[in-house]
């Protein structure tokens, strides 16, 4: 009988002999962790040298993101343990030395993506469409866009949720006129509020009323959104908006971590104040593995009844966020009155006053949303080949 093997003589033989090799040493450090970043040492890059006397004496350079890291005599003690129960090795030599910028950036940036590979299931569907709404300040409409989005995606036939995640400065219910309360079942799962036909939840569905403050600090912020996707029977969904709250905080950066699939649309007006705020949200969204799917530009010029156009924020800024970013400019919706009475009254605009100015430029840019990000039973590999084209030809040269 012949026994294949891919171990050569050579491995074999210093194997025997209790040679160390550096794979050996890497091998080990493996089962090193960085508490505070999840992952292994190897993994997130903090092994820069190895070397290996003829006596077995092994020193490692390893690289903390800062010299007085708390979690420094951790690691090391991990570190010498585990290397020096190799076979071979008679003494164990830490060199620490702390990260540069640029290589602190790339440990975050794989810790992120380890998070995200890592993700616990929610009860959104791996199927389901994530968009997230984001926008690097307030005041730039952000809400009035997701509100009008998810009924325009609902309008084209789909099943849509919408997910309050600005915590503390919610107002979809306000957006939607519901002032219902959200309520758990016998299994204890909290039940969404169906509204205009489509699936709710939003911290004001559980406050005591619009005025009441919540006054939550970070981790409770990213606690409440952890239990929206892990305890509200969203059903089955073919899109989910979140109206995320302005700025690059910890629901953003929980986002990318709980639900992997989410894809995020940046809203900006037009002018270059919000557009080089802006840029930030996209910036943090690649760098969390969250694709941006487009550019959408809010308060675009206001229509007078005489047929003048006053361009009131500038011009321009949803074209040059989106070109910077490599993105396409999904939509200008335009200054309309109809918008703040909409959401004054809890309808719409894009169901309600579909014809007007802002309600035919919302539902296009909805039908656009669905045409970049369709469906998951509708996309095809032709769909999909056409959209990567699509954004090489977007990004500038």
């Amino acid at each position: 009988m012949r026994i294949i093997c891919n171990v050569s003589i050579v491995e074999i033989i210093g194997t025997m002999q209790g040679v160390i090799t550096k794979e050996d040493v890497f091998g080990a450090l493996r089962g090193v962790f960085d508490p505070e970043l999840g992952t292994d040492i190897v993994e997130l890059g903090m092994v820069q040298d190895v070397e290996i006397t003829p006596a077995g004496v092994v020193t490692l350079g390893i690289a903390l993101t800062i010299a007085e890291c708390p979690m420094r005599s951790q690691i090391e003690d991990d570190a010498v343990r585990k290397v020096s129960a190799l076979r071979g090795v008679t003494d164990v030599h830490i060199d620490i030395r702390a990260m540069t910028q640029k290589q602190r950036s790339g440990v975050m940036e794989r810790a992120r993506k380890t998070a995200r590979d890592n993700a616990e299931p929610t009860r959104i569907d791996p199927k389901t469409r994530v968009i997230a709404v984001g926008s690097g300040k307030g005041g730039v409409g952000k809400s009035s866009v997701s509100v009008n989005l998810a009924v325009g995606i609902s309008d084209l036939g789909y099943r849509v949720g919408l997910l309050d995640a600005d915590i503390w400065g919610f107002s979809i219910p306000r957006m939607l006129g519901t002032s219902e309360r959200l309520e758990a079942n016998d299994d204890k799962v909290i039940i969404p509020v169906r509204v205009h036909g489509i699936e709710v939840v939003s911290t004001g569905l559980i406050v005591e009323s619009e005025e009441t403050a919540l006054m939550w600090r970070g981790l409770m912020l990213s606690k409440a959104l952890e239990q929206f996707l892990h305890q509200v029977d969203w059903g089955e969904l073919d899109y989910l908006i979140i109206d995320l709250p302005p700025g690059t905080g910890d629901i953003q950066m929980a986002l990318s971590r709980l639900l992997p699939q989410a894809e995020m649309v940046v809203v900006t007006t037009p002018q270059k104040a919000a557009q080089k705020v802006a840029i930030r949200v996209a910036d943090m969204a690649r760098r969390s593995y969250m694709p941006v799917v487009g550019v959408i530009e809010n308060m675009a010029g206001f229509v007078c009844n005489h047929g003048d156009r006053y361009d009131l924020f500038g011009s321009g800024g949803g074209r040059e966020l989106a070109d910077s970013i490599g993105v396409p400019l999904i939509g200008a919706i335009p200054l309309d009155a109809g918008v703040v009475e909409g959401g004054d009254s809890g309808n719409p605009v894009a169901r309600f006053a579909p014809t007007s100015a802002a309600g035919t430029a919302l539902n296009a840019t909805a039908q656009r949303v669905v045409e970049l990000v369709p469906p998951v039973e509708d996309e095809t590999c032709t769909a999909r080949i056409a959209r990567l084209v699509e954004a090489l030809e977007a990004q500038p040269v």
